[in-house]
C-alpha cells in the first residue's frame, strides 16, 4: 500500500505555523495533526501546542519519516508526558509521540521485549505474569519503557540500568542502532545516547520467581505510592533529581518550600518534592515555582537542584 498522509485541520499558506510547517514534511501512513494541543497530553495539563504532532504507524513509518525530515525541523519525542513540562509558548517543529505499534510487550524465556511506548506498569504485569521478579519496582514509576531508558529510571530499590540487556533506537536520519546496555552509559537519571535518538524497544531481563512473592512487592509498591504521593493530583512526578548524597525532598522541605505556591502551581505538602497544578495554573508558574525552590535550597544549602522533569518549548 502506497505511503499516505492523514492529517486535520487545514495547510493553506499562512494560516498557522503548523499549516505552513506541514506542507514540508514527508509523506506518513500515521498520522500528522498540525498546531496540536500538547497540555491535555501532559499530567500537569498546561502547556502550548505542538507546530505538528506526528504519531507513527509503526517503527518502519518513523524511520522513512526522520530520514526525510528536512534538516532544519527540530522533532521531539515525548511519552504520556508524567514527568514532562511544555512551556506555554509551545514546541517548535514536529512531537512525535509514540502510539500502539510500539507498546507491544512479550516474554521470551527469562527477557522481556518491550516497546518504547508500553507503560512502564505493563511491562512488571507482565513480568509478574510470567514468573519474572526484578522487575517490580518500574510498577512504581508512571511512565513508558522509553522515557525509563532516557532517564535511567528508578525507584523502590531498582533501576533501568540493573535490567536493561539493549535498546533500539532510530537517529535523526532515520537510522536503526541496537545499543547495548554499556553503549547507553546509563548513569543516575541520565543516558549518554544523543538526544536525536528516538527508543523504539528495549530488551530487559528478569529472573525466575514466585508469583505471588512478586505480586505482593508490586502492592507493597503501589501502598507506599498512594501514602507519599499526591497520586490523583495534576504532577509531573519527582521534580528534582537526588543531589550526591542528599534527598531533593528534604533540602526542599528544609529551605522551607513545602506548600510553596506561585501563581496556580504549588509544593505538594504531601512530598514536597513534588509540584502540583492547583487548577488554573500556566506552564510558566510551575517553572516560576520550580526555580524559586532552587534559588532558596542553594541560599540556604549551597546545593544546586537539578531538574527531573523533563521542560520542552518556547515560552509565552
Amino acid at each position: 500500500m502506497a505511503e499516505r498522509r492523514r492529517h486535520e485541520g487545514t495547510e493553506g499558506p499562512g494560516e498557522t505555523r503548523g499549516a505552513a510547517l506541514l506542507r514540508r514534511l514527508p509523506e506518513v501512513r500515521g498520522r500528522l495533526t498540525p498546531d496540536a494541543a500538547l497540555g491535555p497530553l501532559t499530567w500537569f495539563r498546561v502547556g502550548g501546542p505542538a507546530d505538528v504532532l506526528f504519531r507513527p504507524a509503526d517503527e518502519d513509518d518513523l524511520a522513512r519519516f526522520l530520514a526525510a525530515c528536512p534538516a532544519d525541523v527540530p522533532v521531539t519525542v515525548i511519552g504520556v508526558a508524567s514527568n514532562l513540562l511544555v512551556r506555554d509558548g509551545g514546541v517548535r517543529g514536529v512531537v512525535v509521540r509514540l502510539g500502539g505499534a510500539f507498546a507491544q510487550v512479550a516474554v521470551e524465556g527469562e527477557r522481556v521485549r518491550a516497546g518504547a511506548g508500553a507503560l512502564d506498569l505493563t511491562v512488571a504485569q507482565t513480568a509478574q505474569a510470567a514468573g519474572l521478579s526484578g522487575l517490580e519496582f518500574l510498577s512504581g514509576i508512571p511512565g513508558t519503557i522509553g522515557g525509563a531508558i532516557r532517564m535511567n529510571g528508578g525507584a523502590y530499590g531498582g533501576e533501568t540500568v540493573e535490567v536493561i540487556e539493549d535498546a533500539v533506537g532510530i537517529d535523526r536520519q532515520g537510522r536503526r542502532r541496537t545499543y547495548s546496555r554499556d553503549d547507553l552509559h546509563l548513569t543516575y537519571r541520565h543516558c549518554g545516547v544523543p538526544e536525536d535518538v528516538i527508543f523504539t524497544t528495549a530488551t530487559l531481563v528478569g529472573r525466575p520467581g514466585d508469583k505471588a512473592a512478586i505480586q505482593a512487592r508490586m502492592d507493597e509498591i503501589a501502598a507506599a505510592r498512594a501514602a507519599s504521593q499526591p497520586v490523583r493530583a495534576r504532577t509531573g512526578g519527582s521534580t528534582f533529581a537526588n543531589p550526591p548524597g542528599e534527598k531533593a525532598w528534604a533540602l526542599v522541605d528544609k529551605a522551607g518550600c513545602r506548600g510553596l505556591v506561585v501563581g496556580g502551581a504549588q509544593m505538594s505538602e504531601k512530598h514536597a518534592n513534588f509540584m502540583l497544578n492547583l487548577g488554573d495554573a500556566t506552564a510558566a508558574d510551575i517553572e516560576a515555582l520550580g526555580e524559586e525552590v532552587r534559588r532558596r535550597v542553594f541560599e540556604m544549602s549551597g546545593i544546586p537542584l537539578r531538574w527531573e522533569i523533563r521542560r520542552i518549548g518556547e515560552p509565552v
